[in-house]
């Protein structure tokens, strides 16, 4: 049993152009709350597609109307899947089924997230998506962690668990945030990866390993040089190598622009990563 987490909320977004959109989220949300046997939220949206005025006509307006109907429909069926597995798997859950504008849509989910202990949304390769925006949105401004979920991964596990740090005051966070996995785990490493940035002023990843056991958790700690000074790289190595079924780390430690003009660890992550990441800001 997870102590702690009681309440999951899942995001499932549908925008335009998508036609056959499997969602990860979903069954991975559901089998995390059947482990800690939490409540449920999984909001279901569509984004709205609308026309510029410049541009209405009555062909632009039908297409745009016609493409409404069905990214509705998707969301409406994702809402229906949603209630009809969580009912079968004995659990509570609440179904919201929306269309939005874009903006709309990001403050909605964000103002739900911050009423549930956790949020759980698909990954997603390109950063100009709408699920990138949604993860994004979420980690800034809703102060709870978010899971998100590579593609493919439809159960949860967390019995082996890497610890992505570098003394920061996020990845802090990101620990405190991930102590219901962390003491529920069989094996928890702390991974510092070294080569990218100077960490020598860094409370070190050794110092975390006694904190944690004053929470009941016993881990170890590993040091890694960066390969070819890419730590995410490093990182999704050392998951695979090692089986772990989660990251935990904290999320954009460099600066907005930065992240946008240099990239970063977190968003190389978020393009691909073997397992599910744990993020906290």
């Amino acid at each position: 049993m997870l102590a702690n987490v009681k309440s999951i909320l899942i995001g499932i977004t549908y925008d335009t152009g998508e036609v056959d959109k499997t969602s990860s989220a979903l069954p991975y949300g559901l089998s995390l709350a059947r482990q800690a046997n939490a409540h449920i939220t999984a909001q279901s949206a569509s984004v709205r597609v609308t026309v510029p005025h410049s541009l209405v006509s009555n062909l632009s307006a039908g297409l745009a109307s016609a493409e409404n109907r069905r990214l509705d429909a998707l969301a409406k069926a994702a809402s229906e899947t949603a209630r009809g597995a969580a009912t079968e798997a004995g659990l509570i859950c609440t179904t919201e089924h929306l269309q939005l504008s874009y903006a709309d849509l990001v403050e909605s989910f964000v103002a739900r997230a911050r009423l549930n202990d956790l949020a759980v949304l698909d990954s997603e390769r390109s950063p100009l998506s709408a699920d990138r925006g949604l993860i994004e949105a979420a980690l800034f401004e809703s102060g709870r962690p978010v899971i998100v979920v590579p593609h493919g991964v439809t159960e949860f596990a967390a019995r082996r668990v890497l610890v992505a740090w570098d003394g920061s005051a996020r990845a802090s966070r990101a620990v405190h945030d991930a102590l219901p996995f962390l003491k529920a785990a069989d094996h928890v490493e702390i991974v510092r990866v070294t080569g990218e940035k100077d960490l020598s002023g860094a409370i070190s990843g050794a110092e975390v390993v006694p904190y944690l056991e004053t929470h009941e958790v016993r881990a170890t700690m590993t040091s890694l040089a960066a390969e070819g000074g890419d730590v995410a790289e490093t990182l999704r190595r050392h998951a695979t190598d090692g089986a772990f079924d989660m990251i935990v780390m904290g999320a954009f430690v460099h600066s907005w622009m930065r992240q946008m003009v240099l990239g970063g660890v977190t968003r190389s992550l978020l393009d691909a990563s073997p397992v599910p990441l744990f993020l906290s800001y």
